[in-house]
């Protein structure tokens, strides 16, 4: 296969397929077994500085927020994320100096809340690098060949692009057409979080949402912690088999976590917090602001019960469950 050039990013996360093969079946049971813990201990075992970590839901949306404070709070450091829809969680690790390094498809945006303020500051003073550009597509795809067990996979996407020239994709003769086609690498994150609507205390998986590339991720990710709205028993995991998007065997901690993904939103549960959100994006846009913020709701927090807390308890909580299943109206704290 000839290869015509390549992108002028880095490539991070990527193994040898035989060699991630080896590896899993060297570091991972499937010994049907209770992985119930702490997020403090799922931290402490499964994640370490320098690491290529994962973060599932998209943008927004079932994003596992416990585990991201957490990791702030043991100031993991020098992180490479994959920023597939990295959006509320990736500026809160990148302010906090936990993640240096993305690989953005959508990152540094919160949708119609505006930029990232801490992301946009860090990357332009050079205290976070952007190590490639990359597609939601492409992402899809890296995790997709890293599940299959291959060192990439095929597509047209990103041809006649920028964004293909900055990735660190190749573009080869295609030996069935010739004509150019793009090799997109497999990627495997040291550790990837994924928030769902329930688990058994195997690993065994439900999400009552869009899955987005989580199926996939949970597959190629080495490590894998699942945080749950709620612990069910196998029984009832048994009983509807086919919402499992996640087997257990595919992971390595369970963090049951009520409102897990606070102040993002959890599809059928609750509603994001906008005035929670708004306070990260105004104290965001300076470096004590953000420091400001971590003292409040992290680092003077003992746990993720506490920061729920000190965001309005359950109140709080069940205003915005009620906003989530009732769609009760509100105005969002940008417009008043």
């Amino acid at each position: 296969m000839e290869i015509l050039n390549e992108g002028l990013g880095e490539l991070v996360g990527w193994h040898d397929p035989d060699e991630a093969r080896e590896w899993v079946l060297k570091n991972k049971s499937r010994e049907l077994k209770e992985k119930l813990m702490p997020a403090k201990e799922a931290v402490e075992r499964f994640v370490h500085d320098g690491d290529y970590i994962a973060s599932g839901g998209f943008g927004h949306v079932r994003v596992s927020m416990v585990m991201i404070y957490e990791l702030i709070r043991q100031k993991k450091c020098n992180l490479t994320m994959a920023g597939k829809t990295a959006v509320h969680d990736l500026d809160v690790l990148i302010g906090s100096c936990c993640v240096n390094r993305v690989e953005p498809a959508y990152s540094f945006g919160h949708e119609l809340r505006g930029l990232s303020p801490a992301g946009k500051r860090m990357v332009e003073s050079g205290e976070c690098k952007v190590v490639a550009e990359i597609s939601n597509a492409g992402y899809q795809w890296r995790f997709l060949a890293g599940m299959m067990g291959l060192p990439f996979i095929p597509s047209r996407t990103l041809l006649g692009t920028d964004t293909l020239k900055y990735s660190s994709f190749k573009t080869a003769t295609d030996p069935y057409t010739g004509k150019p086609i793009v090799l997109i690498p497999a990627a495997y994150p040291d550790v990837a979080f994924i928030h769902v609507h329930r688990c058994d205390v195997y690993g065994n998986a439900q999400i009552d949402a869009i899955a987005v590339e989580d199926y996939e991720l949970a597959r190629c990710a080495r490590r894998l912690i699942i945080t749950t709205e709620e612990i069910v028993s196998n029984e009832v995991i048994r009983d509807e088999p086919w919402r499992t998007v996640i087997p257990f065997f595919c992971v390595d901690a369970v963090v049951e976590a009520p409102y897990g993904s606070h102040p993002c939103q959890m599809p059928g549960t609750y509603f994001y917090d906008e005035e929670h959100i708004s306070e990260w994006l105004a104290s965001a846009k300076t470096a004590e602001g953000v420091q400001a913020y971590l003292r409040k709701y992290v680092f003077d927090a003992a746990d993720f019960e506490e920061y729920l807390e000190r965001c309005g308890g359950i109140r709080r909580m069940s205003y915005l469950k009620r906003r989530e299943v009732m769609r009760e109206p509100m105005i969002a704290p940008w417009r008043k």
